[in-house]
């Protein structure tokens, strides 16, 4: 029993090999290619056991099937339109579509597809960037430039096999050539704007000042026509008072009148007046009825 027990041991383990040579899992991070002498014959894209034939007559190379990043370490240097120098570094999101194509261009090698998409990138932003200006390229169509990277490096990745996610600029900088003559020119920009502001702003502060100096003549002119005429209604009225009174007893009104003048004229304690004493201004003080 113990001769036939080792042979024995020795055939199970072989057939637990054999099966385990055999049987293989695909994980959901990963496509899976079953190769036969060097030929591609099955791609597997769905997780699970499967069943191959043992080594050497068929083995299994898998591929990451997950969104991969490539960044750039080094930033590329790209001219604009103006024959200025930009530093750009951009990242691309990019994955595996289709794992045959892929493998029979890279042969599983990643490092390759990520050079090869590097190029691709670097040549779709040259092209891009060498027919904008420096403005165009900072501001106003970064958004525009990013959408033809995808694009142009999407169809030519395409036929390589693989999917281009996403393509952003992950930092922009000027060249130290350039630098300086782009901040002083930011700063010319933004100086001609400040006094543009403050010209405006002068205009409309002469123009609001002129409106209020108009309207204020206007208001004056207007109270001192409607004071002029209350001035001369009241003159009116006193005009007709005066003659209501003086016609009620002319006598008493002169009599009157001549004491006011006389007190007007005597009004100081060394007032003199050279005058003849038999005028008609002293008629009252000789006779009480100024006869």
């Amino acid at each position: 029993m113990k001769r036939f027990a080792v042979p024995f041991l020795i055939v199970i383990m072989a057939v637990i090999a054999l099966l385990s040579s055999c049987l293989f899992i695909v994980r959901e991070r990963d496509y899976a290619m079953v190769f036969a002498l060097g030929e591609i014959k099955r791609v597997i894209s769905e997780p699970g056991l499967y069943f191959k034939l043992p080594p050497p007559f068929q083995n299994v190379v898998t591929l990451d099937k997950r969104i991969l990043t490539i960044e750039t370490s080094d930033s590329e240097r790209i001219q604009t339109s103006e024959k200025k120098n930009l530093l750009l570094s951009s990242y691309v999101k990019w994955k595996i579509a289709d794992p045959f194509q892929y493998y029979v261009t890279f042969g599983g090698n990643e490092r390759a597809a990520q050079e090869r998409l590097q190029a691709q990138i670097r040549d779709a932003l040259n092209a891009s960037v060498n027919i904008r200006t420096v403005k165009d390229v900072v501001s106003k169509e970064r958004d525009k430039i990013m959408d033809e990277v995808r694009t142009n490096v999407a169809r030519r990745a395409e036929p390589l096999g693989v999917e281009i996610i996403d393509v952003r600029l992950k930092r922009l900088e000027f060249a130290p050539e350039i630098s300086e003559s782009v901040y002083r020119r930011m700063e010319a920009e933004r100086t001609r704007a400040a006094n543009e502001l403050r010209s405006i702003g002068a205009a409309e502060s002469e123009k609001i000042r002129a409106e209020a100096d108009r309207t204020h003549e206007e208001i004056v002119a207007k109270a001192y026509a409607q004071a002029q005429g209350i001035k001369g209604e009241g003159d009116a009225a006193a005009a007709n008072i005066y003659a209501s009174a003086y016609t009620k007893d002319p006598d008493f009104y002169r009599f009157y009148k001549s004491l006011d003048g006389y007190r007007s004229a005597f009004s100081g304690p060394n007032d003199v007046m050279v005058v003849d004493p038999s005028s008609d201004f002293f008629r009252f003080m000789k006779d009480s009825k100024g006869k």
